[in-house]
C-alpha cells in the first residue's frame, strides 16, 4: 500500500490537482464568457476558444522545461510556490477580464504558471526510493484524473452563480495551495544535487532530439501523434459542440465532462491492466482505437443527450491505448534511450495540444457554416483511423519481443 513517507508528496500532488481543476473548471462556462466579451455568436466563439487553447499549450510547451530546469537550480519549493501564486493571481485577473484580449493574456499566464508537472515530479523523485518511484509517479496521473472530474463538474455548478464564479474559485484554490506550500512544504532538493541553469537544457528545440534515438519506433510515434491529435477533440471542442448541437448549458456540459472523467478512471484503474495482460498490447491498442474512432464518427451525427452519454461510455475503452503504447515503445528501444523516448513523447503531446485545437475548432466552425455541426468529430475519426491503420498493418508486425496473448 502506498503511503506518504514525506509530507512534500501530497502538497506537490495538490499542485497538479489544482492545476488540472483550474483548466477544467472554466470549460463549461467558456462558450458563454467568450460570446459575452467578444459580442459574437457561438460559431465565432468556437474559433476564438481554439486560438485560446493554442496560446495556453504554447506557453506550457515553453514553460515546462524552463520550470523544470529552474527547480534543479533553485530547488523545488520556490518554483512550485511561485507558480501557484502566479496561478492564483492570474485567475483572479481573468475573473475581472473586461475584454477578450485580457482573457487571452490570462490564459497565456495560466499556461506558463501551470506547467508544474516537472517540479512536482521532481519532488517525488527527491524523496521516494528508486524501487517505489513507479507507484509514486502514478499518483500524478491519479491527481490529473481526479482534477479532470472535479474541475468541469465544479465549473458547471458554479456557473449558475455567473460566468466569473469559476475563475474566482480557481484563484482561491491556487492561493490556498501557495500558502500551504509556504508554511508546510519542505525543500526536497539537496544543495549538493543542484546544478547551474542552462538555456540549452531548457530550449524548445532540445525537446525533439530524443525522437531521433527511438530507432524503428518512428512509425509508431507517428501513429501516436495522429492519435493524440484526434483525442484533442474533447478539450478543444466539446463545450461548443454540446452547446451548438445538443443545446446544453454550462451545468449540463460540466456533468458530461465529469461523467467522462469517472468512466475513464474506472477503465484505466480497473480494466486496462487485466485487458493488456490477457489480450496483449496490440489487441488492446486496436480495440481502444476502434472504440474511439467509432464513437467519434457517431458523435458527428448525435442529436440527443442520451446518445452522447452512450457514446461517451463506448469511447471510454480508448483508455487502453496510452498504457499499451507505452509498453510497446519501451520494448522498441534499449535501456539507454528509455528516458529519451519518453521525453520525445512528451514533446509530441505538447505539439498535439497546439495543432489539435487549431484543426478541430476550425473544422467545427466550418461545419456549422455549412449546416453540419459534426465536422470536428469526423476529422477526429479520420485521424484516429489513420493511427489505427499504422498500428494494425504497418508497425506491430515488426515490433521485437511482442508480449501478445495467444490467438
Amino acid at each position: 500500500m502506498m503511503t506518504f513517507e514525506n509530507r512534500a508528496i501530497p502538497i506537490a500532488l495538490a499542485a497538479v490537482l489544482i492545476d488540472t481543476i483550474g483548466f477544467g473548471i472554466i470549460m463549461p462556462i467558456l462558450p458563454q464568457l467568450i460570446t459575452q466579451l467578444g459580442h459574437i455568436d457561438l460559431e465565432q466563439a468556437t474559433r476564438v476558444a481554439g486560438y485560446m487553447l493554442v496560446v495556453f499549450s504554447v506557453m506550457q510547451f515553453f514553460a515546462g522545461p524552463v520550470l523544470g530546469n529552474l527547480s534543479d537550480r533553485f530547488g523545488r519549493r520556490p518554483i512550485l510556490m511561485t507558480s501557484m501564486l502566479c496561478f492564483g493571481i492570474d485567475y483572479a485577473l481573468m475573473a475581472w477580464a473586461p475584454t477578450l484580449a485580457w482573457l487571452f493574456l490570462g490564459r497565456a499566464i495560466a499556461g506558463a504558471a501551470g506547467a508544474v508537472y516537472g517540479p512536482a515530479g521532481s519532488v517525488i523523485a527527491d524523496v521516494t526510493p528508486p524501487d517505489k518511484r513507479g507507484a509514486a509517479f502514478g499518483l500524478i496521473s491519479l491527481a490529473f484524473g481526479v482534477g479532470f472530474v472535479v474541475g468541469p463538474a465544479l465549473g458547471g455548478l458554479l456557473g449558475a452563480f455567473g460566468v466569473r464564479a469559476p475563475f474566482m474559485a480557481a484563484a482561491a484554490l491556487a492561493l490556498i495551495n501557495a500558502a500551504t506550500m509556504y508554511f508546510l512544504l519542505p525543500e526536497t532538493l539537496k544543495l549538493e544535487n543542484r546544478r547551474p541553469f542552462s538555456l540549452r537544457d531548457a530550449h524548445i528545440v532540445g525537446a525533439f532530439r530524443p525522437l531521433f534515438h527511438a530507432g524503428n519506433a518512428a512509425p509508431l510515434l507517428l501513429a501516436w501523434f495522429l492519435w493524440q491529435l484526434s483525442h484533442m477533440v474533447y478539450p478543444a471542442t466539446w463545450s461548443f459542440w454540446a452547446a451548438i448541437r445538443l443545446g446544453w448549458d454550462a451545468k449540463a456540459i460540466g456533468w458530461s465532462l465529469a461523467f467522462v472523467g469517472v468512466i475513464m478512471a474506472c477503465v484505466q484503474g480497473g480494466l486496462t491492466g487485466p485487458v493488456i495482460k490477457r489480450f496483449g498490447e496490440r489487441r488492446a491498442i486496436v480495440f481502444g482505437m476502434i472504440s474511439a474512432a467509432t464513437a467519434f464518427c457517431l458523435f458527428a451525427f448525435a442529436t440527443a443527450g442520451w446518445q452522447a452519454y452512450v457514446l461517451m461510455a463506448i469511447s471510454a475503452f480508448q483508455g487502453f491505448v496510452f498504457p499499451a503504447f507505452n509498453g510497446l515503445l519501451s520494448r522498441m528501444v534499449d535501456a539507454k534511450h528509455q528516458g529519451a523516448l519518453q521525453g520525445g513523447i512528451g514533446s509530441m503531446g505538447s505539439v498535439s495540444s497546439i495543432l489539435g485545437p487549431l484543426l478541430l475548432t476550425q473544422a467545427l466552425a466550418t461545419g456549422v457554416d455549412h449546416g453540419f455541426a459534426g465536422a470536428n468529430f469526423l476529422l477526429a475519426a479520420l485521424l484516429a483511423t489513420a493511427a489505427l491503420v499504422i498500428v494494425a498493418w504497418k508497425v506491430l508486425d515488426r515490433v521485437p519481443g511482442k508480449a501478445e496473448a495467444p490467438a
